[in-house]
């Protein structure tokens, strides 16, 4: 497994993981992995310069998305988007990683590894420590974050949910 940046020959791969988590009805999560956009060619512009810190919409901070995949296909498992710091929104609720797994290959071990991949990305960009948020029902993403040596802060209501807030240091 490891960690892309997505380039133009990953179009197929891209709408085919949009389209699963569109046909199984879920929230694209994290957003960025489709950010504001309809097409890929768009996206690949955004997340370019989301990278780096062009044109970012009021709110959002520089951040990069990565995709795991097997190293021996082109089929994309998930997405990370790792927010390089933290803005006031973000240390209340959403922290600095955000993460989902293409719906058929949930409960298989690959978040946990995408998230130890991103954690050294993180340190790759001098990051000390991180900020991991999940509701409080998302019981199999709180233990992704604890597998990767999250520890639990505290809990925060968001939209009337309980999100657990959990640092990891690098």
């Amino acid at each position: 497994m490891k960690l892309i940046k997505l380039t133009s020959n990953y179009k197929y791969e891209w709408e085919s993981l949009i389209s699963e988590f569109k046909k199984n009805e879920e929230k694209l999560t994290p957003l960025a992995m489709k950010g504001h956009v309809n097409t890929f060619e768009e996206f690949l512009i955004e997340a370019n310069n989301n990278s780096k810190g062009i044109n970012l919409q009021s709110g959002i901070v520089p951040s990069d998305i990565y995709f795991l995949v097997d190293e021996n296909s082109k089929y994309l498992i998930g997405a990370i988007d790792i927010r390089h710091y933290l803005n006031e929104y973000l240390s209340e609720y959403g922290g600095n990683i955000g993460y989902g797994i293409r719906p058929s290959e949930r409960q298989k071990g690959y978040a946990t590894k995408m998230l130890a991949l991103a954690l050294e990305e993180c340190k790759k960009i001098g990051m000390l420590k991180v900020l991991i948020t999940c509701f409080k029902s998302n019981v199999a993403s709180a233990n992704t974050i604890i597998k990767n040596g999250g520890v639990l802060e505290n809990e925060v209501v968001e939209d009337g949910k309980i999100k657990q807030r959990y640092w990891i240091q690098l």
